[in-house]
């Protein structure tokens, strides 16, 4: 019931339209400096539980968040995304006291077929359709080996996609189910596999490359596993842990789960000691509650799989040694164990291949059907585009 009436609130305020403001979260800001900015006891922060905690820190410069203040300035509720699932909630309580949850974000989402004709480049024809900019880079991501300079005009690309929305703009990218280019008259088909989430032809061939990352350090056992949102039935509220965590004696070496650059290395809120790995394919690897770290790490510095980085400790808001590890792919969080444990496969093999091959073919006849017809029905635009930063293909 709770979560109906803030999100009636939200809307009557933003139907008329002066009270709630959609803000950039600002660099530099962490969730502690944002309570002291509106004079909120931070006892608020140091009572949360150590995953609540951990999701404070999830916050992350630029992300949009939705502010709505009292005529005073006081701040009478906040919501700030931390996830394309969860959010954060600060409001003031009847007793005038200021209390934290989280919230699941209630976006929609739709799934669309179109067909494009290109008069221009995949890029500006997807984009001119859609509205969306994420669509055609995802495209020109998927079709990598081919060469869209000899398209021409009267070849088609189709695209299979669904695309979360809140408050009429995309959230998050959206997830291409199967796409078809054209390229002087040869068609080019990707479908993706739902089952392993990779992209193969019609003939089963994959076509997403296998990135390779290692379990970063020796451990007891697994404290604390990945959870995107979960209602926990007992507290009666939703929880989330954006990462899996490794119990482990203070002091073991932590290793690189992957080549890459430091692209962070110091305090990152109750995450503590921490380090982030850009791995230059859209994942990112996130090492936090250290001891210390290794005395050669430095932010630009290049690593490779296995090189030794830091030690396990308890620092931040910890509960006790271990190591949270979080893996980010193009900004969105996702389960470490799933993309670490993924299997090197460079095509489909027996029954599933088979399976796979007989669905694509239906999924081509619905295509080549709707080209002949001339069915290019027309693309749901969003009323505002993404902002540059929302696109990290």
């Amino acid at each position: 019931m709770k979560k109906i009436i803030i999100s009636f609130l939200f809307l009557i305020n933003f139907v008329f339209g002066a009270e709630v403001k959609e803000l950039p979260w600002p660099k530099g800001e962490t969730f502690l400096t944002f309570l002291e900015k509106y004079s909120i006891p931070q006892k608020l922060y140091f009572d949360l539980e150590k995953e609540d905690k951990e999701l404070c820190s999830e916050i992350r410069a630029e992300n949009r968040y939705y502010l709505y203040e009292n005529e005073n300035g006081t701040l009478n509720q906040v919501l700030i995304p931390v996830s394309e699932e969860i959010q954060l909630h600060i409001y003031k309580d009847i007793d005038d006291t200021y209390k934290f949850q989280t919230l699941p974000i209630n976006y929609t989402e739709f799934t669309e077929t179109i067909i494009v004709p290109i008069t221009n480049s995949v890029s500006y024809d997807l984009q001119k359709a859609t509205g969306n900019a994420a669509v055609s880079a995802q495209i020109k991501a998927l079709f990598n080996d081919v060469n869209f300079r000899g398209m021409q005009k009267g070849d088609n690309v189709a695209v299979k996609y669904s695309q979360k929305v809140l408050l009429g703009r995309a959230h998050g990218l959206p997830d291409i189910k199967s796409a078809m280019v054209e390229v002087a008259g040869k068609k080019h088909y990707r479908f993706k596999n739902e089952k392993d989430e990779k992209y193969y032809n019609e003939k089963g061939v994959g076509f997403t490359k296998t990135y390779f990352f290692r379990i970063p350090l020796t451990y007891k056992r697994i404290s604390s596993h990945f959870t995107k949102k979960r209602w926990h039935p007992v507290l009666k509220r939703y929880r989330a842990h954006l990462g899996t965590d490794f119990a482990a004696p203070t002091g073991r070496k932590i290793y690189a789960a992957g080549d890459g650059r430091i692209e962070f290395v110091g305090r990152r809120g109750g995450y503590g000691k921490t380090i982030i790995i850009n791995h230059r394919n859209g994942y990112k690897t996130l090492y936090a509650h250290q001891n210390r770290f290794n005395k050669s790490m430095r932010r630009g510095k290049n690593v490779k799989k296995g090189q030794h980085i830091g030690y396990v400790g308890s620092t931040g808001l910890s509960s006790g040694p271990h190591l949270h590890l979080g893996l980010y792919k193009n900004g969105r969080a996702v389960n470490p164990l799933k993309v670490i444990r993924k299997p090197d496969t460079k095509g489909l093999k027996g029954k599933s291949k088979q399976t796979f091959i007989a669905n694509a073919k239906l999924k081509i006849d619905e295509i080549n059907a709707r080209i002949e017809n001339k069915d290019t029905i027309e693309a749901t635009r969003l009323d505002r585009v993404s902002y540059k930063s929302d696109l990290k293909i």
